[in-house]
């Protein structure tokens, strides 16, 4: 009996946990976790300053209770923390938990409340899937990038050699020659850096064409398409693994349909021998 009961209440709290209604009301508060922590950067009347506070610290304890809502829906507690997800909703509904008195302490304890908003990626599964896929790319990403300090770099030294004595402020140096490439590839007024160059230099314009070129349009492509290429291959293999899914549940319903089946089979035999 006892058995039973907690079985059914295990399934209860499984069920509630998986709601649509529930995920939608853990998203809205959220969200208004989210709104209280802009609220606290104005300068508030005493009275609701105080209600925010309240709010906040209902906010803390609510998320402390849908984490250990999930930890007992779950059905293996030990994989529970083998997803990095549930570890970081640990750590920030921990770390907002923690009593803190220190000045310089309490400043963690703020930036742990204005990443709780992150908390929307790991309930969203949508949004787990892009983040995990945007991970998943940094690799390759990492080279692009590579390739383009080496343009920057190249790009620089070219424009600091010619042009430092146009605009010293500019191009003095390797160093601040790579930020004003940057300016000219976030395209940041950068047709004033072009038109002063091209007042000592008339065909300096090349320079800065090719330069946007490849580092606006080219490398900023092969970025995009490095994305696009892993979350092609993550929704594949989503797909794949859900299809496996299916197929091992519905070899599952057959196994135990043919088992149904063979006891039936043996109870009309059995009933049989016995009229015989």
């Amino acid at each position: 009996m006892e058995m039973s009961r907690s079985g059914s209440w295990f399934a209860t709290m499984k069920r509630i946990e998986r709601s649509a209604w529930f995920q939608g009301f853990i998203i809205s508060i959220i969200v208004i976790a989210a709104l209280t922590v802009g609220a606290k950067t104005y300068s508030l009347p005493y009275g609701i300053d105080k209600a925010i506070n309240y709010l906040d610290n209902f906010i803390t304890v609510f998320f402390l209770v849908e984490l250990s809502l999930r930890f007992i829906a779950c059905d293996d507690k030990r994989r529970f923390f083998k997803d990095p997800w549930n570890i970081f909703d640990t750590v920030i509904v921990i770390g907002s938990l923690m009593p803190i008195s220190e000045a310089e302490m309490i400043l963690i304890a703020r930036l742990l409340r204005v990443f709780r908003v992150l908390r929307l990626v790991s309930i969203i599964p949508d949004l787990r899937f892009l983040i995990n896929a945007l991970l998943k790319a940094i690799p390759k990403m990492g080279y692009i990038a590579l390739l383009m300090f080496i343009i920057f770099y190249i790009f620089a030294a070219v424009g600091s050699i010619f042009f430092h004595q146009v605009n010293e402020t500019l191009w003095g140096d390797i160093a601040i020659s790579m930020l004003t490439l940057f300016r000219v590839a976030t395209f940041e007024d950068w047709t004033d850096v072009m038109y002063e160059t091209m007042e000592v230099y008339p065909f300096s314009w090349v320079f800065y064409i090719i330069f946007i070129f490849l580092t606006a349009f080219v490398f900023l492509n092969m970025m995009v398409g490095v994305v696009l290429d892993v979350m092609t291959r993550e929704t594949a293999q989503e797909e794949h693994e859900n299809q496996e899914n299916h197929h091992q549940a519905l070899v599952t319903q057959i196994a135990e349909l043919q088992a149904q089946v063979a006891r039936l089979a043996d109870k009309i035999d059995e009933q049989q021998d016995r009229k015989d």
